[in-house]
C-alpha cells in the first residue's frame, strides 16, 4: 500500500524504437556498431527528442522508450529520426546500416518515479514490432490525433491482435517510402521546395542574431550621432575571471543584459551587441575602440562567479580623455543578480545625467523571473542562439524549453524561443523541427511572450516577420514599429522594421531604417550589408548598392547579396559582372529559378517592386525554370490534355536528378507524392492549361502553377512521356494505365 501511494497515472504519447538486427550488427562489429549508434543518438536523435519536447524514459542497448505530451510532436519527431537515420546510412554498407523501427501509441501509463508501465507502453512496443525497417506504425488513438496535422499520409493496417493485449488495436503505417529500393535513394529535395528561395527572404531578417565581423562603415556617421544630442555608449564583453571556463556564458549574459536594459533608454544611443562583441579578444585601447564604434563612453568590467557568490568590477570610461567617470566593485550573492544589474544601470544613467521616462523605469525595473535556475538556462540559451548552426540552435531551443518549464511565466524565455524557432524556419533546419511546426510554435511563443510582457520588443519583431510572410502587411508594420518603439536602440528591431518596410513598398523609409541599423551596429555581420545593398537597390540607387556589397568579402555573400549584385550590375549594364553573380548563386543552389521566386516573394505588396527584382534577374541571365528547363510551345498540353492526365490518376517517373517518384492524384483534388524516403500531400487544381499544387510543406503553403509538356523523345517504357517543371525540379513521368 505504501508503494501504491507513490504511483500515478497519466495520458501520454509513447514512442518505442529499436534497432533492426541489432544482435547481427553486434556480432559483425561490436565496437563500430556501438560507436555509430552512440554518435547517432548524441548528435541527432537526442537533440530531436528535446526539440519536440520529448523525454527519454528508458534507454536500452538497441532501443528506447520516449514520452511526449503531444502525439503530433511524437510523430513529427519519429519522422525526423527516420529521415536522419536514412541520410546517415547513405555511405554505409548495407549490412552495417543502423535502421530503426518505431511504434507510437497514445495511452494511459502508470508512473513510478522516472519510469512508466502499463498497456499503453506495451502497445507502443508491440506496434514497433509491426513496423517495417525504417518505418513508423501508430495506434488508432495516436492516428486520430495526428492524421490531419503534419501533412503525412497513412495506410490502415486494420485491427491487430497484439501479444498480451486483450482487445484488438487499430494500427496505421506512416507512408515514408513507396518501395523497398527507396532506402538506396539520395536525400529528397522536393519537400524543401522554396526553402532555398525562402532563405533569401529570411536569412537577413529572421536570423536576427548578428555575427561578429570587423568591416569599415560606408559613411562617416559622427554627424548623425551628434545630431541626436544623446550620449553614445558601448558595453564591451565582461571578462570572466572565474576558475571555470564554462562560466563564460555568465559573463556574456551579464553583458547582454546591460546592453538590453540600456537600449531601452531613449536618452542614450547604445551600440548593438554584435559590434561590442567584435572586441571580445581586444588588443586595442579604449580610445581606439571608441573611435571604431563612434561612441563617447565605454563600459567595461569583469566578473567572477564562485558557487552562489559573484564579484563584479565595472567602470564607465570617457573615451576621449580616458578618464573614469564612475567605477565600482560589487560582492553579492547570486540571488541578488537582478538587483545588482538595476544598480549598475542606475549608476551609469546617473553618471551620464540621463532622465528616464516612467515607462523606461518600469521596463528596466521589471523582474524577468524569480527562478534563478530558469534564468541560468535562459542565459545559456541566449549565447547558444548567437551561433546560428544546427547544433547550437538545437541546444538553444532545448535550454529555452528548460527555462520555460522551470518558470512558465518567464516572458523573455518565450520570446527567445520564438526568435530561435524562426531561425529554424529561416535556415531550414528541418532536422530540428518541421517548417510547419516551427512556424506554428514561433507564433505561439511570441504570443505567449506578449501575454506575459506586453512590452516585449523581440516578440513583436518576430510576430511582424511572421505576419509579413502571411501577407498581413499592415499588421506586420504595426508589430515591427511597436518593436522599434519599445527598443529605441535595438539594431535587431530596426532591421526587422527595414525588412517589413521593404516588402510594404515603403522603400525610402526602409533605407532610413537600414542606416539606423548601421548607426547602432557599425560592425555588423556580412549579411546586414547584403540587406543594406538590397534596400539601396529597391530605392534605385544601384551604384550605392554595389558600394555597400563591396564591404563584404566575396566568399561571405549570402544568396540575397549575390542576387543584389546580379540585379544592380544588370541595371547598370555591367552584364559580365551580373552573369558572374548569377553563376555563383546557381553553383550554390542549382535549382533556383524565377518561377519559384515569383511565388516565394509574393508578399511584396506592390507588383512593381516584385517586377523590379525579377526583371533585373532575368536580364542578368537567371533561369525562368528549374535547371533552366526549356521546351517547345508546340509540346505544351492544352487545358483538355492536362485534364486527361490528372483526376484519378497515378504518375510515375523520375526527377531531374533521376531519382524516382510516384504521385497519386485523386478525383477530389488531393495529391500524395512519394519521393526519396518521404511523402508530401496537398491539393491540386487546374487553372486553364496550368497544373497547380499547394501544400503546407512547400513554398510557405502557397500555390504554384506550371505548364505540362509532352516529351517528344519519351515513352511509357522509360516512364517519361510527359514533363512538369515546377519550383525546384523537373518531373518526367508517365500516367499509369
Amino acid at each position: 500500500m505504501e508503494q501504491a501511494q507513490h504511483l500515478e497515472r497519466k495520458l501520454v504519447a509513447i514512442l518505442a524504437a529499436d534497432v533492426v538486427g541489432y544482435s547481427r550488427l553486434m556480432g559483425l562489429d561490436e565496437t563500430g556498431t556501438l560507436t555509430r549508434l552512440k554518435a547517432l543518438r548524441r548528435e541527432y536523435i537526442e537533440p530531436l527528442i528535446e526539440g519536440y519536447h520529448g523525454r527519454v524514459v528508458k534507454l536500452m542497448g538497441d532501443g528506447a522508450l520516449v514520452e511526449f505530451a503531444s502525439v503530433v510532436d511524437a510523430v513529427a519527431c519519429a519522422v525526423e529520426i527516420q529521415r536522419v537515420a536514412a541520410q546517415q546510412n547513405l555511405n554505409v554498407p548495407e549490412d552495417a546500416r543502423i535502421v530503426f523501427r518505431i511504434g507510437i501509441n497514445l495511452g494511459d501509463v502508470i508512473i513510478d518515479k522516472d519510469d512508466f508501465y502499463g498497456d499503453g507502453v506495451n502497445i507502443a512496443a508491440r506496434l514497433e514490432g509491426l513496423s517495417d525497417p525504417g518505418g513508423i506504425v501508430l495506434s488508432g488513438t495516436a492516428y486520430d490525433q495526428a492524421r490531419n496535422k503534419l501533412g503525412l499520409t497513412f495506410k490502415s493496417l486494420g485491427e491487430q491482435r497484439l501479444k498480451n493485449i486483450a482487445e484488438p488495436v487499430r494500427a496505421y503505417r506512416v507512408l515514408l517510402e513507396q518501395a523497398p529500393s527507396a532506402r538506396k535513394w539520395r536525400p529528397r529535395r522536393w519537400p524543401l521546395i522554396g526553402t532555398a528561395a525562402l532563405f533569401l527572404v529570411l536569412a537577413a531578417g529572421l536570423a536576427v542574431v548578428l555575427w561578429p565581423r570587423a568591416v569599415a562603415l560606408l559613411r562617416d556617421q559622427s554627424s548623425m550621432i551628434s545630431a541626436e544630442g544623446k550620449p553614445s555608449i558601448a558595453v564591451l564583453p565582461f571578462a570572466n575571471l572565474g576558475q571555470q571556463a564554462d562560466q563564460d556564458y555568465f559573463a556574456e549574459g551579464l553583458t547582454d543584459d546591460l546592453i538590453t536594459d540600456l537600449s531601452k533608454i531613449s536618452g542614450l544611443l547604445v551600440i548593438a551587441r554584435n559590434s561590442s562583441f567584435s572586441f571580445r579578444d581586444r588588443s586595442l585601447d579604449i580610445n581606439e575602440i571608441a573611435k571604431q564604434l563612434n561612441v563617447h563612453y565605454v563600459v567595461e568590467g569583469s566578473v567572477r562567479r564562485d558557487g552562489d557568490s559573484i564579484r563584479i568590477n565595472v567602470q564607465l570610461i570617457e573615451a576621449k580623455t580616458g578618464s573614469t567617470k564612475w567605477a565600482e566593485r560589487y560582492d553579492r550573492d547570486y540571488s541578488k543578480i537582478f538587483v545588482l544589474q538595476d544598480e549598475v544601470i542606475g549608476r551609469i544613467v546617473e553618471a551620464l545625467s540621463v532622465r528616464l521616462t516612467e515607462g523606461e523605469k518600469a521596463q528596466i525595473a521589471r523582474l524577468p523571473t524569480r527562478n534563478l535556475e530558469a534564468y541560468d538556462f535562459y542565459t545559456r540559451a541566449e549565447q547558444k542562439a548567437y551561433v546560428v548552426d544546427f547544433r547550437s540552435l538545437g541546444e538553444a531551443l532545448s535550454l529555452y524549453q528548460k527555462s520555460i518549464k522551470l518558470d512558465p511565466a518567464f516572458a523573455d524565455a518565450y520570446s527567445g524561443y520564438a526568435r530561435a524557432t524562426v531561425d529554424v524556419l529561416g535556415f531550414d533546419f528541418q532536422r530540428l523541427m518541421l517548417s510547419a511546426v516551427a512556424r506554428q510554435r514561433a507564433y505561439e511563443a511570441a504570443g505567449r511572450a506578449l501575454e506575459l510582457n506586453p512590452q516585449s520588443s523581440r516578440a513583436y519583431a518576430v510576430l511582424g516577420i511572421l505576419q509579413m510572410l502571411d501577407g498581413e502587411i499592415d499588421e506586420a508594420l504595426a508589430s515591427v514599429r511597436k518593436a522599434a518603439a519599445l527598443d529605441p536602440n535595438g539594431a535587431e528591431a530596426e532591421l526587422n522594421l527595414a525588412i517589413v518596410l521593404t516588402y510594404a513598398g515603403q522603400n525610402p523609409e526602409a533605407l532610413t531604417a537600414m542606416e539606423r541599423v548601421l548607426q547602432l551596429d557599425p560592425k555588423p555581420r556580412a549579411q546586414v550589408y547584403d540587406y543594406y545593398g538590397f534596400v539601396l537597390y529597391m530605392n534605385h540607387q544601384y551604384e550605392k548598392a554595389l558600394q555597400a556589397l563591396s564591404q563584404v568579402h566575396p566568399a561571405e555573400h549570402s544568396d540575397l547579396g549575390l542576387e543584389t549584385l546580379a540585379m544592380a550590375n544588370a541595371r547598370l549594364g555591367r552584364m559580365a559582372e551580373a552573369r558572374d553573380a548569377v553563376a555563383a548563386i546557381l553553383k550554390k543552389i542549382p535549382a533556383l529559378n524565377l518561377a519559384s521566386h515569383r511565388v516565394v516573394y509574393a508578399h511584396h505588396r506592390r507588383q512593381q517592386d516584385l517586377d523590379h527584382r525579377l526583371d533585373a534577374l532575368r536580364l542578368a541571365g537567371f533561369p525562368e525554370r528549374a535547371f533552366d528547363f526549356r521546351a517547345k510551345e508546340d509540346d505544351r498540353l492544352d487545358a483538355e490534355a492536362v485534364r486527361a492526365v490528372t483526376g484519378d490518376r497515378t504518375w510515375a517517373g523520375r526527377q531531374h536528378n533521376r531519382a524516382p517518384f510516384v504521385m497519386e492524384l485523386s478525383a477530389n483534388g488531393d495529391f500524395a507524392l512519394s519521393s526519396q524516403n518521404s511523402i508530401i500531400t496537398g491539393t491540386f487544381t487546374l487553372e486553364g492549361n496550368l497544373f497547380c499544387t499547394q501544400s503546407a510543406a512547400t513554398l510557405l503553403g502557397r500555390k504554384f502553377c506550371g505548364p505540362v509538356y509532352r516529351n517528344p523523345v519519351g515513352s511509357s517504357e522509360t516512364q517519361d512521356e510527359f514533363i512538369l517543371p515546377d519550383s525546384v525540379t523537373v518531373w518526367y513521368f508517365s500516367v499509369a494505365p
